[in-house]
């Protein structure tokens, strides 16, 4: 299978409409100060980078990453379209986000999710991939609706490894 990965810079109704039901798939997990998904204007900002598999002018996936500081970035939006899931997009994804930020001299990509059974498949991605615990960062306080992690993308030849943050 050939997925392909394209940076989106700007809006369309699709891309909407796919981050609406993104954010529709989480209300009720946590109350509305628990929950950190940005609105697409937020993943359109300067300092963050969104990208997107694409289907017939659909969005199936997306993920980004969202400056902390001139190291350390946030992954934020990785969501899969419910139907689309089990072909590898999130795995595809997250490995695509993890060497544009090893590209471009990132040292650590950290990530918040919720800590509810229904983002036990997103902490088990996470995992996989070599993201560990790691206390709340950037502006996020501690908080029981919340799993903070964290990936350390030093070591030999670049290669992504999971490390707790110091």
């Amino acid at each position: 299978m050939n997925i392909v990965i394209e940076r989106i810079e700007t809006a369309t109704p699709e891309l909407a409409a796919f981050l609406l039901a993104h954010h529709r798939d989480m209300d009720g997990t946590a109350p509305p100060e628990s929950q950190h998904a940005l609105p697409l204007t937020g993943l359109l900002a300067p300092g963050v980078r969104l990208f997107a598999v694409v289907e017939d002018g659909h969005p199936i996936a997306t993920g980004a990453l969202a400056t902390i500081d001139e190291q350390h970035e946030e992954l934020k939006s990785m969501r899969t379209d419910p139907t689309q899931r089990g072909r590898g997009l999130a795995t595809a994804m997250l490995s695509f986000l993890q060497a544009d930020a090893v590209a471009r001299g990132i040292r650590r990509i950290s990530l918040e999710t919720g800590s509810q059974e229904f983002f036990l498949p997103a902490r088990a991605l996470y995992a996989r991939a070599g993201f560990v615990e790691c206390a709340p960062f950037g502006g996020y306080l501690p908080d029981p609706h919340s799993t903070f992690m964290t990936l350390s993308l030093e070591g030999t030849g670049g290669e992504p490894r999971g490390e707790r943050a110091r």
